[in-house]
């Protein structure tokens, strides 16, 4: 009898023939769904505190520096553990740390709704960034593993925009409730929908269940070893990918924080009113995240080397349309050049993430969507809002918002590199997977 190993848990390998049923299409839906709903969990459960500031300020006499350290200290722990917590999940199985994570953020969310005072609310927070700090990378490595490489841009633009999604929906539901019921309930509705998605995907999504529909299974007799942690920056298509993904981020990481700034300064819209319209463009981010990853995928299907080349062209219409809008004066053609680079602003997300996915060994894909989340991080949602609002103190906040979409021109740069680097890239992949792949077999 043949013996089939694999060190991580999941098969992985060359792809094996499959006889396509209903089952098997359904399934990698089913694991999408779910693991999206969880997403929209984990980002309505960190934004709702925004809805409540004012209740917690005039109940717990909090200042402003407090009420922020309770949103930063989340921030702070998903930058932290993303990369580390990505390689343990990528040993101990993705399903399991990802019901691990919702399990820890929801209770650590219905802890919030007890807490007593500014303490125990920061010990609270402090445990729902530690719960989600990897969901977003294990969670898209779990999805892309059971569907084919050509919807991979696809998925991972709709699979990031789920956190713009999530924070919308979290703010807004999070203020009804805090209004009609008091602010705890805020906390514990969030916390009871976390749990019971969580019972959810548990029932339904195994290791089992998923191995038997990875895309790339072994065939019999192949054991898969691990791929080495230094894998996932060796390869040089890889690193223009979490390079190029970062700095595209840049610009749309300045219009979530900016907007609602810039409205209220540059329009002279009372803060509400300007929050509101920056609503607006926050989901034209996310669905342009989607739209740019479906575009994507139909544009590569027959060469998916094309994915780099849309990425850069997305940058292109981003850099070209902001930097008109922003010198345009007020009124309705800034804000619809505005719009189109919303839309766009975020494109290039999806591709970069198929990319990543499509050159990293299967045995560590969550920690090389760790990696690209982590980069993310550090070269767009955190530096960008942090540039602008340096340079805002010399130039004012338009100024600075007129030199924030040069970041894509790296960026473009980046991806441009990665298409040439890609051959090689495909080359060490290759080289990787004969490295830790080899033929036994066991007889009873």
């Amino acid at each position: 009898m043949t013996a089939i190993i694999s060190s991580v848990g999941e098969p992985a390998g060359p792809p094996v023939a499959r006889t396509p049923s209903s089952g098997r299409r359904f399934f990698p839906w089913a694991v999408f769904a779910l693991a999206f709903a969880l997403l929209l969990s984990d980002y309505m459960s960190r934004q709702v505190l925004s809805a409540v500031f004012p209740f917690l300020k005039t109940d717990w006499s909090l200042t402003d520096s407090q009420l922020a350290s309770l949103t930063s200290v989340v921030a702070l722990m998903v930058g932290l553990l993303t990369l580390p917590i990505s390689i343990l999940a990528d040993r101990w199985g993705r399903v399991r740390s990802l019901v691990l994570m919702a399990v820890l953020w929801s209770f650590a969310t219905l802890g919030c709704a007890v807490a007593s005072g500014y303490e125990h609310m920061l010990f609270a927070r402090f445990l729902v960034g530690v719960g989600e700090a990897a969901y977003g990378s294990v969670g898209i490595a779990l999805v892309l593993s059971v569907f084919a490489p050509r919807v991979h841009a696809a998925l991972s633009g709709a699979f990031m925009a789920g956190g713009s999604f999530g924070s919308v929906v979290g703010v807004s539901m999070g203020g009804v409730i805090a209004t009609q019921f008091g602010w705890r309930w805020s906390f514990a509705a969030m916390a009871v929908l976390g749990l019971l998605l969580a019972a959810v995907f548990k029932l339904l999504i195994t290791e089992r269940r998923v191995a038997q529909h990875l895309v790339h299974r072994p065939a019999p007799g192949v054991v898969v070893q691990r791929a080495p942690f230094t894998s996932l920056f060796t390869n040089p298509a890889v690193l223009c990918a979490y390079v190029g993904g970062g700095l595209q981020m840049f610009t749309a990481a300045v219009m979530l924080a900016w907007l609602p700034s810039f409205f209220n300064r540059t329009y002279g819209y009372p803060a509400d009113r300007a929050a509101v319209i920056a609503s607006i463009y926050v989901l034209l981010i996310a669905t342009g995240m989607i739209c740019c990853g479906y575009f994507a995928d139909r544009l590569s299907r027959t060469d998916v080397t094309r994915k780099w080349t849309v990425g850069v062209g997305y940058c292109a219409i981003g850099l070209v349309s902001l930097l008109v809008a922003f010198r345009l004066d007020t009124g309705a053609g800034q804000l619809a050049l505005l719009a189109v680079g919303a839309f766009f602003s975020a494109g290039s997300s999806g591709t970069t993430a198929a990319m990543v996915a499509g050159l990293s060994h299967q045995s560590v894909q969550a920690s090389a969507m760790g990696t690209l989340t982590l980069a993310n991080n550090l070269l767009g949602l955190a530096l960008g809002p942090m540039v602008v609002g340096i340079l805002a103190d010399d130039l004012g906040l338009l100024g600075a918002l007129q030199l924030a979409p040069l970041a894509y021109i790296p960026a473009a740069l980046a991806m441009a590199l990665g298409k040439r680097m890609h051959p090689r890239g495909l080359a060490k992949l290759a080289a990787l997977d004969a490295a830790t792949t080899r033929t036994v077999s066991a007889h009873h």
